[in-house]
C-alpha cells in the first residue's frame, strides 16, 4: 500500500504557519448598537401608517423564526383595513396599480409582525431579502411593478436599510385567491 506523505506535510506546515494568536485589541470593532437618529416607527407616523395587530398563522407554522441575527418572516397577504383580503389575479381581475397597493398592504402586515416579534422596529438593522409571489395570469409579465409596492414601502420606512435583494415571481394561484403573498428576511440589532 502506497502512502503519500507530501500533502499531509504541506497541510501541517500551513496549519502551523497560520496558527498565530490574534489579540482581542487586533480584532475589528463590530458595531451593533442602534443609531440614535434611526427611528422607523417615527417614519411610519410621518407616512400616516398605523400598524394593525399582527395576524395569526392560518395553518401549522409561526409568523417568524429568528436564527442568530436574522429573522425569517412567513408569507403574508394583502390585508385591507376592514379585515378582508385583496383578491384576484393580475392581468385579469386587478390592474398593476391595484397589485402594487396589495403588495404595500402585505408589507404593512409584515411590519406588524416585525413589531410584535421585536417590540420595536428600531431593532431592524437591514431588510435583507424579499420574495414576492404574484397571483397572475400566465401572460402577465409585470410582476416587478407589483412587488415594488412592498419594496417602496420598506425603503420609505427604513431608508437605505430597507433596500434589499428580491425575487418577484408569478404564481398560478395563491391561498384564498389573494393577489400577492410576500416573504421577508431581516437582520436585527442584538
Amino acid at each position: 500500500m502506497k502512502t503519500y506523505a507530501f500533502p499531509y506535510v504541506v497541510f501541517l506546515v500551513l496549519l502551523v504557519g497560520c496558527n498565530t494568536q490574534i489579540k482581542e485589541d487586533q480584532l475589528p470593532e463590530v458595531k451593533s448598537e442602534i443609531p440614535s437618529d434611526y427611528d422607523p416607527e417615527e417614519r411610519l407616523y410621518e407616512l400616516g401608517i398605523v400598524l394593525p395587530e399582527a395576524g395569526n398563522p392560518v395553518a401549522n407554522y409561526v409568523n417568524a423564526v429568528q436564527a442568530g441575527n436574522l429573522m425569517f418572516l412567513a408569507g403574508k397577504g394583502p390585508r385591507k383595513p376592514d379585515g378582508g383580503n385583496v383578491t384576484g389575479k393580475l392581468g385579469a381581475d386587478l390592474t398593476i396599480e391595484e397589485g402594487y397597493e396589495a403588495a404595500r398592504l402585505a408589507g404593512i402586515a409584515q411590519l406588524a409582525v416585525l413589531k410584535a416579534e421585536l417590540g420595536n422596529l428600531n431593532r431592524v438593522k437591514r431588510v435583507v431579502k424579499v420574495k414576492g409571489m404574484v397571483n397572475a395570469m400566465p401572460e402577465f409579465t409585470d410582476h416587478p411593478k407589483v412587488v415594488n409596492g412592498y419594496s417602496d414601502l420598506m425603503v420609505a420606512v427604513f431608508g437605505d436599510r430597507g433596500k434589499h435583494a428580491r425575487a418577484a415571481v408569478g404564481m398560478g394561484s395563491l391561498p384564498s385567491n389573494i393577489a400577492v403573498e410576500m416573504e421577508m428576511v431581516v437582520e436585527v440589532f442584538d
